[in-house]
This record gives C-alpha cells, structure tokens and sequence, in this order.
C-alpha cells in the first residue's frame, strides 16, 4: 500500500502511463462518456467526490503542462473556475466551447467521472514531463 496520495489503483495506473501531451479528462456527474474512451467512474452519490477534491489529488500525482475549460464555466460556474485556476499553477490554460470540449474528451487516454453536480465541472489535463 502506498503511503500517501491516490488510494485507487486503476487511477493510479492510468497516471503513470499517460505520454507527454495526451488528455486526461475530469468530468462531472453528466459528462457524456464516448464509446471506445476507458472511464474510471469514482461517483458514488450526488456531490461525491468533487470535481475539485478529484482534480486536487490528479495535479498531486500529474505533470500538467496545459489544460482546456469550457467558456461557459465563466458564465456558469465562475467560483468553479476560479478555484481551478487558483489550484493549477500555469497561466497554460485556454477556453474552448462545452461541444469542443465534449469532442476533445473522444481523444482522452481516460476519463475520470466524479459525482460533481455544478454546471461545466468538466477539464482536459495535458500531460507534460517531469523533466
């Protein structure tokens, strides 16, 4: 057993094994899921975990070179995007469309379901290297 961090395995393993700029999604309770793209569903009840709880313990154990929002977070969920911005310490991110983001997650190494409920919970991490 590990000493710190992550606690779940397969997220673990996904972690280690993601390349230099591929995604590692973080969604919502309604993020929709493509066929084919490998989910690590962690939402237990509405709400839990967090979206941020889940993105604090990913940037713990991730390189994050650059990462994508949706615009509407802005309108939408403002505190959520503050505190995102707040906790990733790069000004690497860019704003895309909820759609946009939506079809980037297709191209996503894995995404990470949370039981978050807020509106435009939702962020692509692109891997960077430790070195």
């Amino acid at each position: 057993m590990r000493k710190t961090g992550l606690l779940n395995t397969e997220l673990i393993s996904e972690i280690s094994g993601i390349g230099h700029t591929q995604y590692l999604v973080i969604g919502d309770a309604g993020l929709p899921i493509p066929k084919g793209v490998k989910v690590i569903d962690l939402a237990l009840v509405p709400g839990t975990p967090s979206f941020l709880e889940t993105l604090r313990a990913v940037l713990d154990e991730m390189v994050v070179e650059h990462y994508f929002l949706a615009n509407e977070i802005k309108e939408k969920n403002s505190l959520m995007d503050e505190k995102v911005s707040q906790l990733i310490c790069t000004d690497a991110c860019d704003y895309i469309s909820h759609e946009q983001l939506k079809e980037m997650s297709k191209g996503a190494q894995v995404i990470v379901r949370t039981g978050e409920t807020s509106p435009y919970a939702n962020i692509v991490l692109v891997a960077g290297v430790n070195f």
